[in-house]
């Protein structure tokens, strides 16, 4: 799973919230850390992401620019769960066409929920 931030703060609270296994249905995690757009690109690009967790409040580069790159430019994007600062963002995250939002300050029963919701068919499922 992939976390970008520019904020180590952001990234510790995503990985805190979700601990090795936000469901027994799941594998445990195993977190890709990330703090530049042009690493966010790269490690997508190799295929081996099974979610994206992105801060829409990262700079310089916000995480809903990024996931609507992604979803223009990756056959077959995993999916992409954003970070807002805002009730008033849903509509970029809509815009962005990430699969999932999720409001700061993070709540980590909602994070958890949200994410089993994305990986577990991606687990099921053959690649």
């Amino acid at each position: 799973m992939l976390v970008y931030s520019d904020d180590v703060n952001v990234r510790n609270q995503v990985k805190f919230a979700l601990g090795k296994r936000p469901h027994p249905d799941l594998p445990a995690i195993e977190y890709v850390e990330v703090a530049t757009e042009p690493v966010v690109i790269q490690q997508m690009d190799t295929g081996l992401i099974d979610l994206a967790i992105l801060d829409g409040e990262a700079v310089p580069v916000g995480g809903m620019g990024i996931a609507k790159q992604m979803k223009d430019e990756i056959y077959q994007c995993p999916p992409i769960l954003v970070l807002t600062g805002r009730p008033q963002d849903a509509w970029l995250a809509t815009w962005s066409r990430a699969e999932a939002a999720v409001m700061q300050p993070i709540d980590p029963i909602q994070l958890a929920e949200t994410v089993t919701r994305l990986l577990r068919p991606r687990v099921r499922a053959p690649r």
